[in-house]
């Protein structure tokens, strides 16, 4: 009887944890693609983004109702609950990426009305690789409960800030160029500041990939660059 359980509750671990891998894989795509949709000004593609939100919402909802299933039916112990307690936090981080993808999709909407900047869609675009990529290996080291690469995944996100901090900066020098470049470059910045708070949860992942491993948390502080801009705690 002890088996079965056993054998039970392995089943419905596996099952939440295959929509955490499906929910990641969701959500690299509109990273992509809202980059993507940004740089070639592609109104459809944007609008795409924006409606594939719902399905990455959905997945969150089912994870988090299948991970509460499992702890009040199968009470797990040690290990076992950090993996279902896990899901859950690592589930609301891909929530979180997949609302600023969204919302970089709507404001590329907005600027594809306006004049193109100059070369900030495509270090835009740069970023964003760099971000997702930092992401498929965070849910790369869940699946394979490797702890040395979300250490490293963990280690990438200040050459993130450093991105944006270049970025802050050119888009800085196009406004006092020309005032009318104001409006893009602020809508410019706020997608750029939303890709550098994709990196913070693409470590936070990491951060509990290795909580899983090892039954604790990072005891270091987070590598992070010093930033130049004002808009540090602006949520958008």
């Amino acid at each position: 009887m002890a088996q079965h359980i056993l054998s039970a509750f392995d089943r419905d671990l596996e099952t939440v944890q295959a929509l955490v891998v499906k929910m990641g894989g969701l959500v690299e795509a509109q990273i992509v693609d809202a980059a993507t949709a940004l740089e070639t000004r592609d109104d459809d593609l944007a609008q795409s983004v924006r409606k594939r939100d719902r399905a990455v919402d959905a997945l969150e909802e089912q994870i988090n109702a299948e991970a509460a299933r499992l702890i009040a039916l199968r009470a797990p112990a040690a290990s076992d609950l950090r993996v279902a307690l896990s899901v859950i936090k690592i589930s609301g981080s891909l929530e979180r990426v997949g609302d600023y993808s969204k919302n970089i999709a709507k404001r590329s909407q907005v600027l594809m009305q306006m004049q193109p900047i100059n070369g900030s869609t495509g270090a835009i675009r740069r970023m964003a690789q760099a971000v997702e990529g930092m992401l498929k290996d965070a849910i790369d080291s869940y699946i394979q409960r490797d702890e040395k690469l979300a250490a490293d995944v963990r280690a990438r996100d200040i050459e993130i800030d450093q991105m944006y901090n270049a970025l802050f900066r050119e888009f800085l020098t196009y406004m006092l160029e020309d005032p009318r470049n104001i409006t893009a470059c602020m809508h410019l910045h706020f997608i750029a500041k939303n890709i550098e708070r994709m990196g913070d949860l693409a470590t936070s992942i990491s951060e509990q990939v290795i909580y899983l491993v090892t039954g604790e948390m990072p005891d270091d502080e987070r590598p992070k660059s010093d930033s130049v801009t004002p808009f540090d705690k602006v949520e958008d």
